[in-house]
């Protein structure tokens, strides 16, 4: 089984920050627990203490300010969370693909679980043109190569096929979990069993 280095949540930058990093880590902290609408210029500067002619300096607008953010959750929560737990638990393509949802109920477990902010803000814009809703699409199909590479490196036939059919079960399982349904990711592993079954892995 796969164990989390940390909650994805934590993996923030340390040392003194400047400016810039203050504004981001704010913002950060804020869409990621309350979304990007509910949340104003105004709240994310006094969680900064930076100042709003400061803040114009460094972001044009809130969108470009998400943006950032959505750019940050990758780094933090995709890449050095998510992939990089993955990898370290080790084992066969195959077992790497089920220690996905091995470290999804860690997370679930979390009293802090936040969802997924590509899905939470792209429902927030639903609109398909609008440039959150791109960016949020990007950073998701940016998890689903991650996946395809498993099932790639699994010598499964169809390598990009399950890769979209083990996103909708990420993706699924992470909703249930913000229902309140604890048990989400290990009824997510045992469908991804199945459908490995189906491949002959």
């Amino acid at each position: 089984m796969a164990v989390p280095l940390t909650n994805p949540s934590d993996h923030r930058p340390t040392g003194t920050p400047d400016a810039r990093e203050r504004l981001l880590a704010a913002a950060y902290d804020l869409f990621s627990q309350r979304g990007v609408r509910a949340v104003g210029i105004d709240m994310i500067i006094q969680r900064s203490g930076v100042a709003r002619q400061t803040m114009y300096r460094h972001f044009d607008s809130k969108q470009e300010l998400v943006i950032a953010f959505l750019e940050r959750r990758e780094q933090l929560w995709t890449r050095d969370w998510l992939q990089a737990t993955v990898e370290r638990g080790g084992g066969e393509p195959a077992a790497r693909l089920l220690a996905i949802f091995d470290t999804f109920d860690l997370w679930f477990q979390e009293p802090d679980f936040e969802g997924c902010s590509f899905i939470n803000v792209m429902l927030e814009y639903p609109d398909p043109d609008h440039p959150l809703h791109r960016a949020c699409a990007a950073h998701l199909a940016t998890i689903r190569r991650f996946v395809a590479d498993l099932a790639r490196r699994a010598r499964i036939d169809d390598p990009d096929s399950l890769a979209h059919d083990w996103h909708i079960l990420m993706k699924g399982s992470i909703v249930a979990a913000a229902e309140g349904d604890l048990d989400a990711a290990k009824r997510a592993r045992r469908v991804g069993e199945r459908l490995l079954a189906e491949c002959d892995v």
